[in-house]
């Protein structure tokens, strides 16, 4: 491992638990379990950049499903006529019908009222002759969104537009419940070991207050005496409870973490997931929000946990990881705060963030002003020669579909990067590509197991 003392160069900050439900043979969800799963409509349509930008947007925001591309129509083309017949509870309300089609948002929660007071309500939409249409039920909101016998939200329906009409039939047995039910009952997540909650911090430095998921492993009470080293991990809503999780897939990271333990890869660790708010790109962009959310997260939350936990010290115990836009927080913590933060696991890190599309597309003004507005903010640091600290190590990776098709070059300048500056591949830093994954929980939740053994490499 590299040493010495360098400092860093900144800028100016599928529900796998549930089983699947019964649906009717002409409905299928999406095969990774979550809206999240794929980018691209069946129709074959490229994914253009302000695409792309919104789905950075609603992969892991904190409420509400992403906008899907909506199949298109041309003048000539033979539209199907799809009937949804949606079996809801009694006495749910209003029930709504939104999906892959303009007139539905797309993806808005309450794109299309369906009709009927009763437990059958209906909804016809036309669609493309030969695409995909992909809807959700909901009760008007993504807070309301329909879920399955375990309680957990349903992935995208599906239904091949074929003929002049179509009939698709879908079971909804309840709606999704405001999270407070869910903090109140942890063990009804299923999850292994302890799962404490703290609601509604409130911080000096950002203005929303935000939920944090604590997670203690197995034996943490039977063993008194033990410390354990600390990962503090972003998006916490959708680390443990699929009831909670966005897109109703959790990453398993209890289950990924025993599973590794079980393995002799590496001991336990207590988890500390951070929710986001409706503010997560200004608060996970080191260009804009981030310093802030860092001493929250340095300054009050790290202070308070070793105080109510048997937690080891220093940055050789304490790690970061997330994904997307809390890949970018994660390195910038590893990067600033290397007396506290030893290692980081950067998880389909969101490398084309530039000033446009911080503007353009996540509304956020300010940050540095660069040569080209539309460069990505972290290669203009690695260009300006920005610095790794001594003795931190960095996990990236990506996927090849969806969002992730667009990281190839960005990571690839990481690794340059990074082997410009001595480090050891493997060893110091690992920068891996997952063939066929995608930007979402269920590909995150598969190689989990990955991070973590890297993270926890030693322990």
């Amino acid at each position: 491992m590299r040493t010495g003392t360098a400092r860093p160069t900144t800028m100016s900050w599928s529900p796998v638990r549930s089983p699947p439900p019964t649906r009717s043979p002409s409905i299928s969800p999406r095969a990774a379990g979550s809206p999240c799963a794929s980018r691209r409509s069946d129709a074959g349509v490229a994914m253009k950049p302000a695409l792309a930008a919104l789905l950075l947007l609603a992969a892991c925001a904190p409420q509400g499903s992403p906008p899907a591309e909506a199949p298109g129509r041309t003048q000539e083309q033979s539209m199907t006529q799809i009937t949804v017949i949606a079996t809801v509870p009694e006495g749910a309300g209003e029930i709504y019908l939104t999906g892959n089609l303009d007139e539905l948002g797309p993806w808005r929660a309450d794109g299309l009222l369906m009709s009927g007071e009763g437990r059958e309500r209906r909804a016809s939409v036309l669609v493309p002759e030969g695409t995909l249409f992909e809807f959700k039920i909901t009760g008007g909101s993504w807070d309301r969104e329909g879920t399955g016998p375990s309680g957990t939200v349903l992935p995208n329906f599906t239904h091949r537009a074929e003929g002049e009409a179509g009939e698709a039939r879908v079971e909804i047995v309840d709606f999704k419940h405001p999270p407070e039910a869910y903090i109140a009952d942890p063990q009804g997540s299923g999850v292994l070991g302890t799962l404490i909650y703290w609601t509604d911090l409130d911080s000096a430095f950002l203005e929303t207050t935000r939920h944090v998921s604590i997670w203690l492993p197995p034996g943490y009470e039977a063993e008194p005496e033990k410390r354990y080293p600390v990962l503090y991990m972003h998006d916490g809503q959708n680390l443990f409870d699929p009831r909670i999780a966005n897109t109703g897939t959790d990453w398993g990271i209890d289950e990924a973490m025993m599973a590794n333990v079980e393995a002799g890869l590496h001991g336990p660790a207590i988890v500390v997931g951070i929710w986001s708010t409706n503010r997560r790109g200004y608060e996970l962009s080191p260009w804009h929000g981030g310093p802030d959310y860092a001493r929250m997260i340095v300054e009050e939350i790290r202070p308070r946990v070793d105080a109510a936990f048997r937690t080891l010290d220093g940055p050789a115990n304490t790690f970061t990881m997330g994904s997307s836009m809390g890949g970018l927080i994660s390195q910038y913590l590893v990067r600033e705060y290397p007396d506290v933060f030893g290692a980081c696991g950067c998880v389909s890190t969101h490398v084309p963030l530039s000033p446009a599309m911080a503007r353009d597309f996540l509304g956020l003004e300010g940050g540095p002003v660069l040569e080209s507005p539309d460069k990505p903010y972290l290669i203009a640091e690695i260009e300006a020669g920005a610095q790794i600290p001594a003795n931190v190590r960095m996990f990236f990776d990506h996927g090849t579909q969806t969002l992730d098709a667009n990281y190839g070059p960005g990571h690839a300048a990481i690794r340059d990067w990074l082997l410009a500056q001595g480090l050891s591949e493997g060893e110091d830093f690992i920068v891996r590509t997952y063939e066929g994954a995608a930007h979402n929980e269920a590909s995150w939740r598969a190689r989990a197991g990955d991070q973590l053994a890297f993270l926890l490499a030693g322990h």
